[in-house]
């Protein structure tokens, strides 16, 4: 993620984690066109032969591709950036697959891999090898490429979930560090009173991936699979009670409602009208590189709980490293995906530009991630994303039809703050829209309730 905007928007759109294999019955299609023009083949080379890769991705890892191919003559890759966003990055990638012409390598989040897998888009990489490199990774976003029992891509990164605060001003207004979201609408309050127009955070409805997040955090299962069936429940009691919290924060004016990332929300973190932000791990290298002057203000807590004592977290973005069908060096792309995520020094110089919390296990003790920060006032604030990294339900899914399901939800949401509906009216027309996009791709679906 660029540190200069948001990359990700996807990086969220998304968020991301399916926390089991997806049978593959459940992505058969009955009649689904397959996007795939051509399929993986591995070439043969010559002796002394370079093998030249092309890698997507929207993450400014330039410097991690050129240590690379210094240190390996005989595969060189060409990193060529992309839009992160449906209508570029990933429009751009089915448009490749269906003319047959698509990279050797990806970046592709975890949401949209079911999506991928409907159409064909992804390489078996168990035919490659990859099952053996099942130990290098953490266990539940490796998960997030396997699908009826087989791998699929190389997990990249995720986004557990934290507070960011400023301390300077939660002290200056006498507010505690929330531990209950109870505590985090009082505190809301208490800024709305005492902050001169400054208020806790922004509400943004542009972001139903955050939403989906918060959701996740409080134990809501928006889509499961029941043998061949897609199963929806976004509009269940669980998702309804973080709707009408965050619903009560808007009609309350506790809250900004702006979309995050945006130019408004960076002024007011600049300005400090915005004092804290419930966001991944990867926002900090936003606020570092958007709110400069706010150095050493920063701290980071774990996520307010639902009820006290609780210990529960959510995930927000995470990407993958796909081969993508038709690649005619899966054997080199898979060498080069798995260096790339689990090299100490590629994955150091992959967080210097945000790409999120690393999918390799044992590589946070030592690395760039584990030492004080000034911006954060010398805290090992990284130390509260492993807590929770820990602490995230992994059973989490996402549907192939989620990005036209968020922008149902999007759409709903924007519709509510209008005056027209409201939060918890958004779930349920997006439960409804959500099962009639699965059918459209000739799955089959029904909703829980």
């Amino acid at each position: 993620m660029d540190t200069s905007r948001p990359a990700r928007r996807s990086f969220l759109r998304w968020a991301a984690a399916a926390g089991t294999a997806i049978a593959a019955p459940a992505l058969t299609a009955c009649g689904q066109t397959v996007g795939a023009a051509r399929t993986t083949t591995q070439a043969r080379t010559r002796p002394g032969q370079k093998v030249r890769l092309v890698f997507w991705t929207w993450v400014p890892m330039q410097k991690t591709v050129d240590l690379w191919n210094r240190t390996h003559p005989d595969i060189q890759v060409e990193m060529q950036t992309i839009p992160q966003n449906v209508t570029g990055g990933y429009q751009k990638m089915h448009a490749s697959l269906t003319a047959g012409n698509p990279p050797d390598l990806a970046q592709v989040e975890y949401h949209e891999l079911p999506s991928f897998m409907l159409v064909n888009g992804l390489t078996d990489l168990s035919e490659y090898g990859a099952d053996d490199l099942r130990d290098s990774y953490v266990p539940w976003q490796w998960q997030q490429g396997v699908f009826d029992g087989k791998v699929y891509t190389v997990p990249q990164a995720s986004g557990p979930m934290g507070l960011f605060y400023r301390r300077d001003l939660f002290a200056k207004w006498g507010i505690e560090t929330p531990a209950t979201w109870a505590e985090f609408e009082d505190a809301a309050r208490v800024v709305k009173a005492r902050g001169d127009g400054a208020r806790l955070c922004a509400f943004a409805p542009n972001q139903p991936s955050w939403f989906a997040a918060m959701c996740w955090q409080r134990g809501a299962r928006w889509v499961r699979t029941e043998g061949d069936t897609w199963v929806v429940d976004m509009d269940d009691d669980l998702s309804r009670e973080v709707a009408d919290y965050w619903e009560r924060m808007v009609r309350d004016d506790l809250v900004f409602v702006e979309p995050d990332m945006s130019n408004a929300w960076y002024r007011h973190v600049q300005t400090g009208q915005i004092a804290a932000w419930v966001g991944p791990q990867w926002g900090d290298a936003l606020l570092r590189g958007n709110a400069p002057d706010t150095a050493g203000k920063w701290r980071v807590a774990l996520l307010p709980q639902w009820k006290a004592g609780q210990k529960a977290s959510a995930n927000w973005g995470g990407s993958s490293t796909a081969i993508l069908q038709g690649s005619r060096h899966p054997r080199e792309a898979l060498q080069f995906a798995h260096w790339i995520n689990t090299d100490r020094r590629a994955v150091d110089l992959n967080v210097s530009v945000g790409y999120g919390w690393p999918a390799a296990t044992g590589i946070f003790s030592g690395s760039a991630l584990d030492k004080p920060d000034p911006f954060f006032g010398g805290q090992r604030y990284n130390d509260v994303f492993t807590v929770s990294d820990r602490a995230i339900d992994t059973s989490w899914k996402w549907s192939p039809t989620t990005d036209a399901d968020f922008s149902q939800l999007q759409d709903s949401f924007g519709a509510a703050i209008a005056g027209d509906g409201s939060l918890t009216g958004a779930l349920a027309d997006a439960q409804k829209s959500t099962v009639d996009n699965l059918r459209a791709k000739g799955l089959t679906a029904r909703s829980a309730r």
